[in-house]
């Protein structure tokens, strides 16, 4: 894939009265130079899980940015508060809530500048950053919300790893070494190319402490209810081999009938693909789908 014109560097400072006043968002974006005649097209945000930045969705090879480029889409990927050069939440409150609450703000300011010419807002978001667009979708944003594609983010996580998350040292962050973090965020050696592991460094980045142990129990706890409150339609992705989770085909149907209040749900099993569906050889077809998904989302129905 090539770049069908140069992304440019994003960045918003939240102006509304709030939690979020003052904090600065960065990131990564593609805007069209004209706004498209036809608003059948969505504008997309696209949202990072743990230790990634929001290099996570333009890693050569296996980038999001370039493919929802290619097809017109306009997309901004931004860095969630601690990562790049977004400004950080306090330790304690690097959490998914807080998360949610914070981009909540800052999104409706970025559709008042940024969406001009598009039918309304498509959140994409990775494992923990699914769990925040889960969030923010439960939050019924004043915004116009399209729908939302999440993936890397399920129900459980097996006994074994939620106790060393809560193991880790108490310190404000934590930077996983690449071997540890290839582990578990790849499948197997036949699920993706030989260069993808180490393509992906390129995103790497340190992770708040409080929202590692936050996804590992808060969430279980709350993601049920948490769904339910979400009333857009849900597009959900998890990879066959994702050892972050507790992962077969039981679970996705559970998590896609959490969704009870959405109008549509599409929940599945990706085969052959570990945590990082996006860095596997089902990448991109994977992507695909989200854009699918985006652009039939993006279709208002006659009032």
């Amino acid at each position: 894939m090539k770049h069908p014109t140069a992304f440019s560097a994003f960045s918003h400072q939240v102006q509304a009265p709030g939690v979020a006043q003052g904090m600065r968002l960065s990131g990564k974006q593609w805007l069209p130079e004209q706004t498209r005649a036809s608003t059948d097209i969505p504008l997309i945000i696209a949202i990072h899980g743990g230790t990634y930045t929001s290099e996570y969705f333009d890693v050569p090879e296996h980038s999001l940015l370039e493919r929802a480029a290619a097809l017109g889409i306009p997309v901004i990927a931004i860095d969630r508060p601690g990562y790049g050069w977004s400004t950080a939440l306090a330790p304690a409150e690097a959490t998914i809530a807080r998360n949610a609450e914070v981009l909540d703000a800052a999104i409706g300011e970025i559709w008042a500048v940024s969406g001009q010419g598009t039918s309304g807002i498509i959140l994409i978001g990775h494992s923990i950053g699914g769990a925040v667009v889960t969030m923010i979708a439960s939050r019924n944003p004043t915004w116009p919300l399209l729908g939302i594609a999440i993936s890397g983010c399920l129900l459980e996580v097996p006994a074994a790893s939620r106790d060393k998350w809560a193991e880790l040292p108490d310190v404000p962050l934590i930077d996983l070494p690449h071997v540890i973090k290839d582990s578990v965020m790849f499948g197997p050696a036949w699920t993706h190319s030989d260069g993808a592991p180490e393509a992906s460094h390129v995103a790497h980045a340190a992770c708040p402490r409080a929202e590692l142990i936050d996804i590992t129990t808060a969430w279980p706890a709350h993601a049920r209810s948490v769904a339910a409150k979400v009333t857009v339609p849900v597009h959900f992705r998890q990879g066959e081999f994702d050892a972050l989770w507790i992962t077969d085909r039981a679970q996705v149907e559970q998590f896609g009938a959490a969704f009870s209040a959405s109008p549509q749900v599409d929940a599945q099993l990706i085969p052959s693909s570990g945590h990082c569906i996006d860095f596997h050889r089902m990448g991109p077809g994977f992507q695909l789908e989200q854009l699918a998904f985006a652009l039939r989302c993006a279709v208002k129905r006659e009032p």
